[in-house]
């Protein structure tokens, strides 16, 4: 299988693509990485070094890897936090020429707009352009519970407010959608939920709770999902498969006690997890 990524990048810890790439080799995976931006760090840290690149360059790129006639060969796109509406048709542009060149090509997109807590914190434009423009376009959407929220212009307390709320964003393009870090009424205090639909079923995923907050889980688990379900074509295996994995590099960042996720050390959890999660078949 063959994956173009188009995310960010850091040279220290593991986001974006420098979560994504190696938990997708990891599991077999030949990946293509496209960077949107290259920053010593993680912003959350308040300080960082780098820059944004040019969307321009993700055309170049991408026109780079046509001419080696390639593109026909890769299984989908894999995108993430986008920056700008410029970045975000750039990469819609990358889509349109790999499903071009291979029709049966799928494109995932874990559409980061903001989170529980912290709100929106993209920038002015970039949620609009996420609904209007990138949602109609994905075959796969991987939101967090908050923005499963601000695109189905719901409020998902409830369980079934939150299979409504995928349905509503189903209908605007995507046929799987992959909801994380979900907590309902049935959700119990001690664990967090997954939610994971397709036209063939509706699954959840519970697993434990950790004292823990580390960046680039969401983007691994994005990544990891999605190529999973190429495989299996199956929302409730990729979800049991990828949730497992991220769950065992989770319990082991929690137990190192690094702000960092712990990939690398814990890279035998994503391709064969110590702990595996069935998931629940809602329907």
């Amino acid at each position: 299988m063959n994956l173009l990524s188009i995310q960010s990048h850091v040279a220290y810890g593991h986001v974006g693509n420098s979560a994504a790439v190696f938990a997708l080799q990891r599991i077999g995976v030949e990946v293509w990485p496209i960077h949107t931006v290259q920053f010593s760090n993680h912003t959350g840290y308040g300080e960082w070094s780098g820059r944004v690149f040019e969307p321009g360059l993700i055309r170049e790129l991408v026109a780079g890897i046509e001419k080696r006639g390639v593109l026909n060969a890769c299984d989908g796109v894999l995108s993430g936090y986008i920056g700008s509406a410029e970045t975000g048709a750039a990469i819609l542009d990358a889509v349109a020429a790999v499903k071009t060149a291979n029709p049966a090509a799928q494109y995932c997109c874990d559409p980061v707009i903001g989170d529980m807590g912290r709100g929106v914190y993209v920038r002015d434009g970039v949620p609009e352009f996420m609904k209007n423009k990138i949602v109609p376009a994905a075959d796969i959407l991987t939101p967090n519970q908050f923005e499963l929220d601000c695109l189905s212009g719901r409020k998902t307390a409830t369980l079934k407010d939150a299979l409504a709320a995928v349905e509503t964003v189903q209908g605007l393009g995507p046929r799987a959608v992959l909801v994380t870090s979900l907590e309902t009424d049935e959700t119990p205090g001690e664990c967090i939920d997954m939610l994971a639909c397709d036209r063939r079923g509706r699954f959840r995923l519970r697993t434990p709770k950790l004292a823990i907050s580390a960046n680039g889980a969401g983007d691994a688990i994005a990544a990891l999902f999605f190529a999973h379900y190429l495989r299996e074509g199956s929302a409730g295996v990729a979800l049991s498969k990828a949730g497992s994995a991220v769950f065992g590099v989770l319990h082991a960042t929690a137990e190192s006690g690094n702000r960092e996720l712990q990939l690398i050390v814990a890279q035998a959890q994503i391709a064969a997890p110590s702990r595996v999660f069935e998931a629940e078949r809602l329907d």
